[in-house]
């Protein structure tokens, strides 16, 4: 029970970075919603860094080059299912404020924040699989695990809580809910340490469906709201830090990861 106490101790941990968009709580206002859309681009570079240099190769490395085709239709998967949703979001919203005359691009919160707290749960999980995974095999794994998934969780979770802040969400409820998505790494550990054995090689699949689901909200949502300004000086500086988002994650792979 010893290795359980330690799986759920580090979940937690890891969990507890979600608060590190509270940082933000320091920020003036205006200052807040000048970066706002640095953050989102820093985001959308972080989630496509995590899907094509972390998520999708680390499935084909456990699955085996001949499941790729296999692999990349659950990344399809992740990726229609997110286009579904969000067009459920989408049509539930105007028909819940149709009848007041509330304008859905003025009020009320984006259906990509739904989205991100959704693809981040499912992140968070995986996450609490993996590091139930690797305690099991050894605690030095496990603690080492641990400490790159802290790693590759800070600059992720500081970009999300500026997706939710954009979004619409208000800062103390961007921050309680982003903290409830982080608590799935929890629950994760728990099923990762009682069905180690049942689930075996299937949870795999999860990775490039949780790719998918990284590559739709980059793509479909993030990215097209930073090239909303037609400013170059401000267009070249959203550029700037999605390339930083991915070269985080690259640096993460290679520095922290292999």
């Amino acid at each position: 029970m010893a290795i359980l106490f330690f799986i759920l101790l580090s979940a937690l941990l890891v969990s507890l970075i979600s608060f590190v968009g509270a940082l933000t709580l320091f920020l003036k206002e205006n200052f807040l919603n000048k970066i706002l859309l640095f953050l989102v681009a820093f985001s959308a570079g972080a989630l496509l860094g995590g899907a094509f240099l972390h998520l999708l190769p680390e499935a084909v490395e456990k699955a085996g080059v001949e499941n790729i085709l296999k692999i990349f239709i659950f990344a399809l998967i992740g990726f229609c299912l997110f286009y579904i949703l969000e067009e459920f979001i989408k049509w539930h919203h105007h028909h819940s404020t149709r009848h007041t005359g509330e304008e859905y691009c003025d009020k009320g919160i984006h259906p990509f924040s739904y989205l991100i707290l959704l693809s981040d749960s499912l992140h968070n999980f995986l996450d609490g699989l993996i590091i139930a995974g690797s305690f099991v095999i050894s605690p030095i794994t496990g603690i080492t695990t641990t400490i790159a998934v802290a790693l590759h969780e800070i600059p992720q979770e500081l970009g999300d809580f500026g997706v939710l802040l954009y979004g619409g969400f208000k800062k103390g409820k961007a921050l309680l809910f982003n903290f409830l998505s982080a608590l799935l790494a929890v629950l994760g550990g728990l099923v990762g340490f009682f069905l180690a054995e049942k689930i075996g090689s299937n949870i795999v699949y999860l990775l490039p469906f949780a790719a998918g689901n990284f590559i739709y909200i980059a793509c479909s949502d993030l990215i097209p709201e930073i090239k909303k300004d037609l400013s170059f000086k401000k267009s070249f500086g959203y550029f700037c830090v999605f390339i930083l988002g991915i070269l985080l994650m690259l640096a993460m792979k290679v520095y922290f990861i292999e």
